[in-house]
């Protein structure tokens, strides 16, 4: 019973299968110069209905840092959730990358809203050569607790953003958990809202080990490939990297596997729900934050159920992440609330 992270499982068929493909096919060129790199530009313009750079690398750190490296400059300011991933769990590659500082604002249910990042531009001293200067806004998508921003909410961060002559990234490590829960296009999720910058997840979805850095406007990759390779990502054999992708995307896989994942995680909450566990947060994609008594968690990890704390314990209560992906087995959920019930 490993709720731990959606990462705890392992791949697709579809993109295991698009690998053996490519293992068995003719010689191509390294570092990015194959046909199925290549290709992948026409199929992210597609995907996202506008033209695109697209960027294949192997972790989701590299492409967060590398995609915010791109945006800001060394004395730049990146305002991000104090709880998002770039914040607290990225071992400051962010800052490494970029040189620049960044800053964590609060926001209620995991996510920023336009007033609170209005009013921390407000305090910061712009054009004081003392002081950091703002230079991206950066959401994720879905948020730390598993909460998806809606269109309204990304566009209204998004005329902000050009209001006050900022950058806008998205950290879409569960983007596709998060456009499952919404139901629009990836368009109206990102560009249209004013997104420029998009680090597109795939690994915590079903693929062995790939990411993806999308630019809305390829003027702003202008020096991306540079930043790639310098941060040791530019693999040689990119192409194993690319074919993950490329059957990703291929056919709605991703959407399938974000939908997936959603349901057994709607499906956990309505079960502990039943059984009269408090659900901490709203259950909006693969997440889900529950209320446990400390000796009901001891149990259950006694019994081989694996998740974290997300909360120190406190008056005898600790809140708890319980992950699902998209082949959580029903098993699971099922052994773990009936271990619930039977407390």
């Amino acid at each position: 019973m490993n709720f731990a992270s959606d990462n705890a499982y392992g791949a697709l068929p579809e993109i295991m299968a698009a690998l053996a493909r490519e293992a068995g096919s003719a010689p191509a060129m390294p570092y990015g110069a194959d046909a199925r790199t290549e290709g992948l530009a026409a199929r992210f313009s597609a995907l996202f209905e506008r033209e695109v750079a697209v960027f294949p690398v192997a972790t989701g750190t590299a492409a967060n840092a590398l995609a915010l490296a791109a945006l800001t400059p060394p004395y730049g300011a990146v305002l991000c959730h104090a709880q998002s991933h770039v914040m607290g769990h990225e071992c400051g590659a962010p800052e490494f990358y970029s040189g620049a500082k960044l800053i964590g604002l609060d926001g209620a249910a995991g996510k920023l809203a336009a007033e609170g990042i209005a009013e921390a531009l407000a305090g910061m001293e712009r054009g004081d050569v003392h002081s950091v200067q703002p230079a991206v806004i950066s959401l994720s998508q879905a948020s730390e607790l598993g909460t998806v921003y809606r269109p309204g909410e990304i566009a209204a961060i998004g005329a902000l953003a050009r209001k006050e002559g900022l950058k806008l990234h998205m950290d879409g490590a569960r983007f596709a958990n998060a456009m499952a829960c919404l139901g629009v296009s990836p368009a109206e999720a990102t560009w249209k809202c004013g997104v420029d910058v998009l680090s597109f997840g795939a690994s915590k979805a079903g693929a062995p080990m790939a990411e993806a850095v999308v630019f809305f406007d390829p003027a702003d990759a202008r020096d991306f490939a540079y930043r790639r390779k310098r941060g040791g990502h530019l693999v040689s054999k990119m192409r194993f990297l690319s074919a993950q992708l490329d059957a990703f995307v291929t056919d709605g896989l991703w959407l399938q596997s974000g939908a997936a994942a959603n349901a057994r995680a709607q499906r956990l909450a309505a079960g502990l729900q039943a059984a009269g566990v408090e659900i901490a947060a709203p259950v909006e994609t693969n997440m889900v934050f529950a209320r446990l008594a400390v000796e009901t968690a001891e149990r259950l990890r006694a019994a081989g159920a694996i998740f974290y704390d997300w909360h120190p314990p406190r008056n005898g209560m600790v809140t708890v992440r319980l992950a699902t992906a998209f082949a959580t087995p029903d098993a699971d959920i099922d052994r773990f609330l009936a271990l619930v019930k039977a407390g």
